[in-house]
């Protein structure tokens, strides 16, 4: 049996890590395979990189900006494959990843389970990526999975995953209302619809740290709290439609108080309503207040001063490691 793969990368504004993204979709050793970018009305060169690769096996798509979710859902509306290794356009894939999945796919109960790989991070240089294990890396049933993923604040990028189309089918769509986190959520819905996840090391995938570029990066943005409250709301509400009990509820407000500090003081509303949940959850969840590192600020200039320094001052330092990073792949 040889599946057709279908390697769908959504792209907005991606002029500097587009070719290096398609590059590693193309060099695939699983040859049974297409590629699919759509460009989701970039301002900047995006689709003409898009187009330098466009062929018989790589076909470029555009639209007018709609958001992530929106462009992954027309990915997966023109492909053809039996299975779907989703890729967003600033990571790359090893290049036998999707092989080393396809090759186990025998070893799989069904067409419904979930196949994930290893991932690390990294900024410009893929030799330096850091592949960290965590719990969510082993064969898991999918309500522990996610018990897991909440409970423990843990993640598993997009491009990790290889997902058959009738899995992708049975989660449904991704959610055109999410411009933050619309991956966490969408992946909740693949894994609860899926009959268990396996786990192989040796399929990597490669997340790549952007600091400000990010689409993770939130500062304060309403539009993104908006989205991120959602997809809390949204993930709480799957983990119990599938358990109700004491070790779920708990693991949905340790959720709760992860991503809780992010409201304050720009959307204190809807961080409110998120401390009202984990009442209704049978615990308490305090306001979230600033480490003494940053209070000062607070104290001088206000607590929007204190909490901007919170946010702004861990991504700029990681801007002068991804400038080093740069550099040094410049060099080599």
């Amino acid at each position: 049996m040889k599946p057709l793969v279908s390697v769908l990368i959504p792209a907005y504004n991606s002029e500097q890590w587009l070719a290096g993204t398609i590059e590693s979709a193309v060099a695939q050793t699983w040859p049974n395979k297409e590629i699919i970018v759509v460009d989701d009305g970039s301002t900047d060169q995006t689709l003409n990189v898009a187009r330098q690769f466009a062929s018989r096996n790589v076909k470029v798509v555009t639209q007018p900006n709609q958001g992530a979710s929106a462009a992954r859902n027309a990915a997966f509306a023109v492909c053809q494959g039996d299975y779907i290794q989703w890729l967003d356009a600033d990571d790359v894939l090893e290049p036998g990843k999707v092989e080393s999945h396809v090759r186990r796919i025998a070893e799989c109960r069904s067409s419904r389970t979930l196949l994930s790989g290893a991932w690390g991070s990294f900024m410009y240089r893929t030799r330096k990526a850091q592949f960290c294990p965590t719990h969510l890396w082993c064969d898991l049933a999918p309500t522990e999975w996610l018990v897991r993923k909440m409970g423990q604040n843990l993640h598993m990028q997009t491009g990790n995953w290889l997902v058959s189309r009738e899995l992708s089918m049975a989660a449904g769509p991704w959610d055109t209302r999410l411009w933050r986190d619309n991956d966490g959520e969408y992946f909740c819905r693949v894994v609860l619809a899926s009959d268990g996840i396996q786990f192989f090391p040796e399929a990597k995938s490669y997340y790549r740290r952007t600091g400000f570029k990010s689409m993770s990066y939130i500062g304060g943005s309403f539009k993104k709290l908006e989205s991120l409250f959602l997809s809390i709301s949204l993930h709480m509400h799957y983990l119990r439609s599938a358990e109700d009990s004491e070790r779920t509820r708990s693991a949905c407000v340790r959720f709760i108080r992860v991503w809780l500090p992010e409201f304050y003081p720009y959307r204190i509303d809807l961080g409110e309503k998120l401390r009202g949940m984990a009442v209704e959850l049978g615990q308490t969840v305090e306001v979230p207040q600033l480490p003494l590192k940053y209070s000062w600020i607070a104290s001088l200039f206000g607590g929007s001063a204190g909490r901007r320094a919170q946010m702004l001052l861990p991504r700029i330092k990681e801007a002068g490691m991804i400038a080093w990073d740069r550099a040094m792949f410049r060099l080599e």
